[in-house]
């Protein structure tokens, strides 16, 4: 059930407020009386102050303030399950990789577990989303040589494994590569000067927008990986699924999110491979494209553009902003030839 305007505004946090009352005070008998207050101050309070309003966070809306920004890369196949650390992430990217499987880009700000992972490697697709991020601390594992350059010129700090091992370990009972992790707060240490989350589009509010179509559910398909999200009331969220199996948090928990949005975005092969010789897709998230948001139990077709890679995306429906539902985001990266399979 949608949840009703009252509880939605005690979500975002505003507090009634009450009426100031009037206090009499009784003179003692060795003080002179106090002349009483004139009727009309009585009668006409000062008013109230304005409450502040309720700081958010750019990229969750979380209530609290902005971070600096980590972007995390982490595994998503059967070998990796549990992920570690993806509750705390305001943002989770799903991308395609090679031979249709996927990965994640978990982006941190507001909160910053005690530790993430799999880490694994990066791809060319990530240097285009880190972007909106302004200089961003970005953590990996391992990168095709061809791609070193790239990296070394992107605007962002590399605090990968590649370059120090310094927060990260080996798990142990997980087996390599999907047993490396890492500590947040030691991987930002390393990158002391990374940038703030800045506005990169997105508005929030709790309320939930007219006209939406509500479903049940929804379910993007690749190659060799499929993902899905279906409404949960009582959690009022979406719950993930990946692979056919619910989508578990290792710390506990289910993963998904409080707005899911699929982006349909151009795909194409890039001259990466894998060092099995798997073709990397090449995602173009500057452009513009339609795209699929489900937020409260509905969904909503809207419009994004991002027309240079160094500026955010906005995302808007009959051309006004479209507002997401405060907390975390997933942004699943869809090919435009394909569609989400809705379940209404």
């Amino acid at each position: 059930m949608t949840r009703s305007r009252a509880q939605r505004l005690a979500v975002w946090g505003f507090a009634a407020l009450a009426l100031p009352g009037l206090v009499l005070t009784a003179c003692s008998n060795d003080e002179p009386a106090t002349a009483a207050a004139p009727l009309a101050s009585l009668a006409s309070p000062s008013p109230s102050p304005t409450p502040s309003p309720v700081p958010r966070t750019h990229l969750s809306g979380r209530i609290g303030e902005d971070g600096q920004v980590l972007a995390v890369k982490i595994d998503n196949t059967v070998f990796s399950h549990p992920q570690v650390g993806l509750q705390a992430a305001d943002l989770v990217y799903v991308e395609e990789v090679e031979y249709g499987l996927t990965r994640f880009m978990a982006v941190f700000s507001s909160k910053y577990p005690k530790e993430v992972g799999p880490v694994r490697s990066a791809r060319i697709s990530d240097l285009d989303i880190l972007r909106q991020f302004g200089k961003p601390a970005f953590a990996y594992s391992g990168a095709r040589t061809t791609m070193l350059p790239l990296l070394a010129a992107a605007p962002m700090h590399n605090v990968s494994g590649d370059v120090s091992g310094e927060g990260y370990w080996r798990e142990p009972g997980r087996t390599a590569p999907w047993d490396f992790f890492a500590d947040p707060k030691v991987l930002l240490s390393r990158a002391p000067k990374a940038d703030v989350a800045p506005d990169i589009g997105f508005t929030f509010d709790p309320e939930t927008p007219a006209q939406g179509k509500r479903v049940r559910g929804v379910g993007v398909d690749w190659p060799d990986s499929s993902v899905s999200f279906r409404w949960s009331a009582d959690d009022e969220r979406w719950l993930a699924t990946s692979d056919g199996a619910p989508a578990m948090a290792g710390e506990g928990g289910r993963l998904g999110g409080t707005t899911v949005i699929v982006q349909s975005v151009q795909s194409r092969a890039s001259r990466f491979t894998s060092e099995n010789g798997g073709v990397t897709p090449k995602i173009e998230t500057v452009g513009s494209g339609k795209a699929w948001v489900f937020r409260d139990g509905k969904m909503w077709q809207v419009r994004w553009s991002r027309p240079k890679a160094a500026g955010g995306t906005t995302w808007t429906r009959n051309g006004k902003p479209f507002p997401m539902d405060p907390g975390q985001i997933w942004i699943v990266l869809l090919d435009k030839g394909t569609s989400p399979q809705i379940e209404r």
